[in-house]
Order: C-alpha cells, then sequence, then structure tokens
C-alpha cells in the first residue's frame, strides 16, 4: 500500500473525529439507498391517500412513480448508465423469481392492477432493483475495493446455487445451511475497504451482508405494513418473521455477483490496502 496512505487507516484517539466519521459514513450509506428509500415513502404515501373509487390502481401508480425516478436519476446524474444496467438486470431476475413465488404461495400482491404478468405486478421488480442500485451505488460513492477476492467460479457459482435453491428448495431438499457455511468458507477473509472523508476502513464481507440483510429485513415490514404484498397467513400487522433475514442474507450474494458483472470491486494490482500492524 503506498506509504501516503498509512495515516488514512491509522486508529481514531478522539470521540469527536470517530462521531463525525459516523455521521459521514451515515449520509453517504443514505444517498447510496436513495431509490430504495424513495420506493419506501411512495409505497407509505399511496397507502395513507389512495382511495379505492380513484379509477386508477395504486400498483400502477407505483410502477410510473418507479420509472419516473429512474429517468430523474439519469437526467440529473445521481445514477449513471452503468449503474441503470446494474438495476435492469435486477429486475429481470427479480420480476422471475416474483412470478414464481407468487404462483406457489409464497407471498402475494392483495391489491389490483393492470400492469402486471399473472398476479405479479411489473412496479415488484423494481424493489431488487432498488437493492441492485444500493449495491452499485454504494461501491462508487464509497471507493469500495474487495481484497482477497475468491476465484470467478466460486463467486458466481455460490450466486447460481443461491439462485437456483429459492425455486428448487419446494420441490427438492433445500440446502440454506450450506449455502450459508458456504458464504463463510468463500468470503471469510475478503475484507471490503471503503473510503469515509479522508480514511480508508474495511469491514468483513459476510457482517456487510448480515448488517444489509437486517436493513432490508426493515424495508420488507415497511412492504408489509403498507399492505403492498404479504406472506401466506400473515396480517398487515404482523411483522416478517426474523428468520426472513436469512433469505435477504443469501439473496445479497446473488446481487453482489450480479453487480460485479459490470462494476468492478477489486484493486488494481499492487493497490491493495493492508492494515496497521
Amino acid at each position: 500500500m503506498p506509504q501516503n496512505r498509512m495515516t488514512d487507516i491509522a486508529p481514531l484517539t478522539t470521540f469527536r473525529g470517530f462521531f463525525q466519521l459516523l455521521i459521514h459514513f451515515t449520509l453517504k450509506q443514505a444517498s447510496a439507498c436513495i431509490f430504495g428509500i424513495c420506493l419506501l415513502i411512495a409505497m407509505i404515501g399511496t397507502r395513507i391517500i389512495w382511495q379505492d373509487d380513484w379509477g386508477f390502481a395504486r400498483y400502477d401508480c407505483l410502477l410510473l412513480i418507479a420509472i419516473a425516478l429512474q429517468i430523474i436519476f439519469l437526467k440529473t446524474g445521481i445514477e449513471s448508465m452503468e449503474e441503470a444496467r446494474v438495476i435492469l438486470l435486477f429486475h429481470i431476475t427479480g420480476t422471475a423469481m416474483e412470478i414464481f413465488k407468487v404462483h406457489v404461495g409464497s407471498w402475494a400482491y392483495p391489491d389490483p392492477s393492470l400492469i402486471r404478468i399473472y398476479d405479479v405486478p411489473l412496479f415488484s421488480g423494481f424493489m431488487y432493483a432498488a437493492v441492485g442500485s444500493y449495491m452499485a451505488r454504494v461501491v462508487r460513492l464509497f471507493d469500495m475495493e474487495m481484497t482477497p477476492f475468491p476465484p470467478a467460479w466460486m463467486h458466481f457459482g455460490l450466486a447460481s446455487l443461491v439462485y437456483v435453491n429459492f425455486f428448487s428448495h419446494h420441490f427438492v431438499t433445500d440446502i440454506r445451511y450450506a449455502l450459508f457455511a458456504a458464504t463463510i468458507l468463500i468470503y471469510g477473509r475478503t475484507q471490503i475497504w471503503f473510503r469515509v472523508r479522508r480514511r480508508w476502513m474495511w469491514m468483513p464481507l459476510p457482517l456487510a451482508a448480515f448488517l444489509s440483510s437486517f436493513f432490508l429485513w426493515i424495508a420488507e415490514n415497511i412492504g408489509t405494513a403498507t399492505g403492498t404484498w404479504l406472506y401466506t397467513g400473515q396480517s398487515a400487522f404482523e411483522m416478517v418473521r426474523f428468520a426472513k433475514m436469512g433469505a435477504w442474507y443469501l439473496l445479497l450474494y446473488v446481487s453482489f455477483a450480479t453487480v460485479t458483472l459490470v462494476v468492478r470491486v477489486t484493486p488494481e494490482p499492487g493497490q491493495e490496502k493492508r492494515p496497521l500492524g
């Protein structure tokens, strides 16, 4: 690592310095989540104001809002074309999963809509796209690099197994526990290096995935509380089971692999960061 970065990863010595970094980190994370935050606000807002006699479906309105957000973000430079490509990939893979999961009865969309495939309103793909948008933006905003990185066949192989298991566990043995273990074995040594202000910091990749899955679980509770979708046997007044975090944790590895198809996350040769001591 270049010598001029040594002080950038030196330990913090004051509470004020730590607090300033925490505020900066939080604001940057909020900026990375901007698409998902806007979608959640739209879900809450439309649930509060929507009337059944308006003659226009709430789900179709959410689709138009999501499309409008994409156009605005691209026009204003909030989102890059590279990130838009990630979002498109997520929309396709997410919609495919939604169609299957709704078909087998895992969850449902209780409100009517005109723009849907089978029983899945098309705005639902943008919820997965919000995850892709976050992951692509957070890599750029924090100058993220990940090292040591596993071989490509492990990286994409695990993501493929996770995605297939979301479908296959309805018919054959569920291998999610083996997949949990595989995430630790494959990525246990992988450090996510990120820049907060001028300081380089790092976090183990599995820990970052776990923390992200917790916030996705919170977002999912907002979705069910607004009646946007509901799990089988769940009412809008019930919380999503905490075990659903496990599904989000695994799905994040699919998301991660998808992002790496178009976004570089590994450092240039000879530029790897290393902690002091």
